[in-house]
């Protein structure tokens, strides 16, 4: 595991795209290494103690936010069951929750550990996605559907038949308490009483408009295969049906980041879809935020993109991202927008 290492890029980039004013201020202020082949799929920010995890391919790093110090580093040696993170979560009990790829799920607190496995109720060993609603049930994305743990109780609950799909990729907590899951099948809520699904049949995702072959990487075969990297650093691939990440916005709408079909928005009533055409980065969409203006944040196979609602601001490698596909987003106090690829994380700010 290598340090993160600050290159401090904010005197040596400049910005595209967009107009003049505070599209323009919008630059990559800091970029941090984590290792050549090391990626990172996971970004969460913990504010009352004012740090950043970073869930890697190769362990986990707490970093100050202040000043991008790190302040620890968790491998199998300290207690974490899989290096491969690809989930944190953090619980209102401060509990840290790590989600890792193939040895369950790590919760961590002031120095101890302890792991779940399917044994202790977990519903699968591959970990990728935590939420939690305002009684304290905290829930947890799967490769075998969703576990529920009870806020009180702590009971483990497993739903694979009342969703869509059963690899669960993303949870949101909507204002009204409602869970949202984004599988590799569509996208499916659960309202506390009834669960209510959507396919790309119902609108989610856009239109293969640019004849892209179907992706066959759909939940159907083997493990091994099923990588979220696939069709990514090759030649184009479409599944519109599968959801990587799953935002529930202020504003009351919800916004699912799928494989070619863009960004897909529903308003209450339908899904609409937001696309390279409309000024997106890229039609497989990673990871998706929303700052502390409201404007929202795509992180996608061809960069990050903003979107106030009206106009666009697009990074690149060339304006200072480690790689092209971003798959992790972190919004932290002040405003700063955390970008996680392969190679390390970037810190974009006024």
């Amino acid at each position: 595991m290598t340090l993160l290492h600050r290159l401090g890029l904010a005197a040596l980039l400049c910005v595209v795209g967009g107009s003049a004013g505070a599209q323009r201020a919008w630059r990559v202020q800091d970029s941090y290494e984590v290792g050549p082949a090391v990626y990172v799929r996971a970004l969460t920010v913990e504010a009352s103690r004012g740090a950043l995890w970073v869930g890697t391919s190769a362990g986990v790093h707490e970093v100050e936010l202040a000043g991008g110090k790190l302040r620890s580093t968790f491998t199998r040696k300290e207690g974490l069951a899989n290096e491969y993170v690809f989930a944190i979560g953090i619980d209102r009990q401060g509990h840290k929750w790590f989600g890792t790829n193939a040895g369950g799920a790590s919760r961590y607190k002031d120095g101890q550990w302890k792991t779940f496995f399917p044994m202790h109720g977990l519903a699968d060993y591959w970990i990728y996605s935590f939420a939690q609603q305002k009684n304290g049930d905290f829930w947890i994305g799967t490769w075998a559907g969703v576990n529920k743990v009870d806020g009180r109780t702590g009971r483990f609950s497993t739903y694979v038949k009342e969703l869509v799909n059963e690899w669960v990729y993303g949870i949101a907590v909507d204002a009204r308490d409602r869970v949202w899951f984004g599988t590799e099948g569509g996208v499916t809520l659960y309202d506390g009483k009834r669960w209510t699904s959507w396919t790309h049949k119902d609108g989610l995702g856009a239109p293969n408009s640019d004849q892209l072959p179907f992706s066959t990487n759909t939940g159907l075969g083997t493990r091994s295969r099923h990588d979220l990297t696939v069709g990514a650093d090759g030649p184009g691939t479409y599944n519109p049906n599968y959801v990587f990440a799953i935002l529930a916005a202020r504003d009351g709408s919800v916004w699912a980041g799928t494989w070619g079909g863009g960004a897909a928005r529903w308003d209450g009533r339908a899904w609409t879809n937001l696309t390279v055409a409309d000024g997106l980065a890229g039609n497989i969409v990673y990871s998706i935020a929303q700052d502390d203006e409201g404007a929202l944040w795509f992180g996608t196979n061809q960069g990050v993109s903003r979107w106030d609602g009206k106009a666009w601001q697009t990074f690149a490698v060339k304006d200072g991202l480690l790689e092209r596909n971003v798959y992790a987003l972190a919004v932290a106090p002040g405003g700063s927008v955390w970008a996680g690829t392969r190679k390390g994380v970037v810190r974009i700010a006024r």
